[in-house]
């Protein structure tokens, strides 16, 4: 069922309302009536006749009209009956504003279920429990027990924690920032934020989607709804529990399990999803997205009255990988008509510390008119006869009449000598910033979305593999009570899905191990056969660049001397004598189990150093070709395989590929809990990938 009736609803029962002020029933049915709602509002009380003036009834089912809405504020105990009488009234959306759920605990968490499949049977959409209410400034209704009720904006706001949403609320108040739709998500046992990005992706009063989340509902869902809603509008999130500590507070604050923090970054990327750090951040890229255009293109004008900030604007443009822009003759000539011979007319314009605001409108006009402007950065320090609140209407007015819509973003740089330039910005929807830097990083995100939101969709490959042979091997560590392959089997796994392995064989003695390296031709690599034994470097069991008998026998009795002092109860099974693969790079590719998301895949520099270096990127399976390609790119090693100092480039399609398959592994099987490829051998170009060892542990 959509929500297109819960925001602005024909009529609200609020079961609940309480007769003493200051209680949480008075203040919701104050709020909605005092909020400038036109549709009809009922309390519901059995103890009350009337409640401010207004005729209180006992039941929901005493009131004779139809009900939209109904805001629940009544103990938990009581409510599974409250929602039957919604039911048999027709009520189609209810809000639960009790705690009293999972939050509490083992019980409270079982009382919730129970409510919530009680709403399915019932066809009732819950919004909460243990939740603040929500606000429409469009309709306009506050059925929220918050005091503030914002003006009205094109932003809308979740957020899963209803403390932080009434400080949200009142800074932004402060802030003059406007909303459309503002909602506690609480418990969020039904109605998530998935469900309201599904909503408001089409909402025309909704320009941006913003939220503060603390985990997601269902992660898979969570990337297909959020890709799809992000082509249409930007949807910027800040996430918190990133750490372990902050894992830990949001589990016993909202009975949230939130995933890894690499998790996330990785769904986000996929999703389109804009991740900002602070509410301050999350803001401020609201307001530059809903108050202008985006960029068309990459290229930047800088107009200042200040070196300093001038500069520190070009620096900011450079570490972002934003141009400046370069004028034309044409636009040079004209600054050089009225701008004094000491200022600068190459970008960024230096309009001296003496501009009026005649100067900067001017230096402006001018600037815009030049194609090779996509945005401009507008500074302004407050000097003894800067007319900062001149300035900015002369900002607002160029740009009110100027054909060319472009980006314009400023930074009034100060306190008390500013403040009425930035509250006309403000008034007029020019996004200002206490810093160049912000305004700078602004432009950098705003200028990303528009790349995300022109491109192209890409499908996902599917190969054609053996996923019978996978799931043999898999039944067959089960039946032996086993959850972890041993190298063997990851093999057989490997090769069924066409990922190309060195060539290898079992020895069950050193005479043995002689005669298969004879065959295979040195050098070779040895390596314990233990299905109690993963990482084989930690007890002696593997050794590398084997040139000859000799050393072969040296390295076969080091090994079971080793692997036997460290772990004499592991079941051995022999030594696997291995090709050795010569000129390659060595990376890693891992597969890890994520919470929210699932299977999550990693790339990066490989061998024994990958934990000190951790030079690695994720994304969550399934993954595209061009995703494939993306992790590649993020590793900061990426040159020692693009090739440096005239080497040879390493074989990066080879690996894309193992990338690939790997992802269609995971996808068609959900039950491998963790998997390393480590180290992936990467040839030169067009000689391929290898797979060096493997590791992989499966569910139960």
């Amino acid at each position: 069922m959509s929500l297109n009736d819960f925001f602005c609803p024909d009529s609200v029962a609020v079961i609940g309302a309480a007769r003493e002020e200051g209680k949480v029933g008075r203040t919701i049915f104050d709020n909605i009536i005092g909020s400038g709602y036109k549709g009809k509002v009922f309390p519901v009380n059995p103890k009350a006749s009337d409640i401010n003036g207004h005729k209180c009834f006992s039941s929901i089912l005493d009131v004779k009209q139809d009900i939209s809405l109904a805001v629940i504020v009544i103990p938990a105990k009581f409510i599974s009956k409250v929602l039957e009488e919604c039911s048999e009234k027709g009520i189609k959306y209810a809000i639960i504003i009790s705690a009293g759920f999972k939050e509490t605990g083992v019980k409270g968490a079982k009382r919730e279920k129970r409510l919530i499949e009680k709403a399915k049977d019932y066809g009732i959409r819950i919004l909460g429990p243990n939740c603040l209410g929500i606000i429409d400034a469009a309709c306009p209704i506050n059925a929220s027990f918050s005091a503030n009720m914002p003006s009205k904006g094109k932003i809308s706001f979740i957020s899963q924690s209803g403390a932080l949403l009434t400080s949200v609320l009142d800074w932004a108040k402060t802030s003059k920032i406007g909303f459309s739709k503002v909602v506690s998500l609480g418990n969020k046992a039904d109605i998530s934020e998935n469900d309201l990005f599904e909503a408001w992706k089409n909402d025309p009063q909704t320009d941006v989607i913003t939220a503060y989340l603390e985990g997601v509902t269902d992660g898979k869902e969570f990337i297909r709804i959020s890709s799809k809603a992000s082509k249409k509008k930007p949807i910027i999130v800040i996430k918190s529990g990133n750490t372990d500590a902050g894992a830990r507070a949001v589990s016993s604050h909202t009975g949230t399990l939130a995933g890894s923090n690499k998790a996330y970054e990785a769904a986000f990327k996929q999703a389109g999803i804009i991740r900002a750090d602070t509410i301050k951040e999350l803001f401020d890229y609201a307001k530059a997205f809903s108050y202008q255009p985006l960029p068309k293109g990459k290229k930047v004008a800088i107009i200042t009255n200040a070196g300093g900030p001038g500069i520190m604007a070009t620096d900011a443009c450079e570490n972002n990988g934003i141009q400046l822009s370069s004028f034309s003759t044409e636009t040079i000539d004209k600054l050089k008509c009225f701008l004094p011979e000491a200022a600068n007319l190459y970008n960024p314009v230096d309009v001296l510390g003496d501009a009026l605001s005649d100067r900067y409108k001017k230096a402006l006009e001018v600037i815009i008119q030049d194609n090779n402007v996509d945005a401009v950065v507008v500074l302004l320090t407050p000097q003894a006869m800067t007319e900062d609140l001149e300035t900015a209407r002369a900002i607002f007015d160029v740009m009110d009449k100027s054909e060319k819509k472009i980006t314009v973003m400023t930074s009034f740089m100060g306190g008390d000598e500013v403040k009425k330039g930035i509250s006309y910005l403000t008034k007029k929807r020019i996004p200002n910033f206490e810093i160049p830097e912000s305004a700078v990083s602004t432009l950098k995100v705003m200028m990303d979305y528009n790349d995300w939101r022109v491109e192209k969709s890409y499908p996902v490959i599917e190969f054609n593999v053996d996923e019978e042979k996978v799931k043999s091997v898999f039944d067959r560590c089960r039946s032996e009570g086993r959850l972890e392959l041993g190298e063997l089997e990851a093999r057989e796994i490997l090769e069924a899905y066409r990922i190309p392995v060195p060539k290898a064989e079992v020895a069950h003695d050193v005479e043995e191990a002689k005669k298969i390296a004879a065959g295979m031709g040195y050098p070779v690599v040895l390596k314990i056969v233990s299905p109690n034994i993963l990482h084989k470097t930690d007890v002696g069991g593997i050794k590398v660049g084997i040139e000859d008998e000799k050393e072969l026998e040296e390295s076969y009795d080091d090994i079971l001397f080793s692997v036997k002092r460290y772990m004499p109860d592991a079941n051995i099974s022999g030594i696997l004598v291995q090709e050795m693969v010569k000129d390659k790079k060595e990376t890693i590719i891992g597969i890890s189990d994520d919470l929210q998301f699932g299977p999550m895949i990693m790339f990066g520099l490989g061998g024994i150093y990958v934990e000190v270096l951790k030079d690695v990127s994720f994304r969550i399976a399934p993954i595209s070709e061009k995703i494939a390609r993306e992790m590649i790119g993020e590793i900061k090693t990426i040159k020692l395989l693009k090739g440096t100092r005239g080497e040879t480039p390493s074989d990066i399609e080879s690996i894309v590929d193992v990338l690939l398959r790997m992802s269609q592994l995971v996808t068609d099987f959900p039950e491998i809990m963790e998997m390393d490829i480590n180290p992936l051998f990467v040839m030169k170009r067009g000689e391929g990938s290898i797979a060096g060892d493997a590791r992989i542990r499966i569910g139960g």
